[in-house]
């Protein structure tokens, strides 16, 4: 996939990549492991990673993209 704009990570990289990220998982996640985990790795740049592969694949967002997506997934 294409590079985020201006931020020189690309979707499809690794999680190794990202160094020092500090990665989350949601509190309303349960123990089973069918989670996502989110970390915020450089201003204006969100990640999202399978908790199953942490050292998986990464899908990578401006910040004020996924945020305005989980808004209007909560008013759904």
């Amino acid at each position: 996939m294409t590079d985020s704009h201006n931020t020189g990570v690309r979707n499809g990289m690794s999680a190794v990549e990202l160094g020092d990220a500090t990665w989350r998982k949601s509190s309303r996640s349960g123990a089973v492991g069918n989670c996502v985990e989110l970390a915020w790795p450089e201003r204006g740049v969100a990640a999202v990673r399978n908790s199953r592969d942490p050292r998986g694949p990464v899908l990578v967002y401006e910040r004020a993209d996924l945020v305005s997506f989980l808004e209007r997934v909560k008013t759904s």
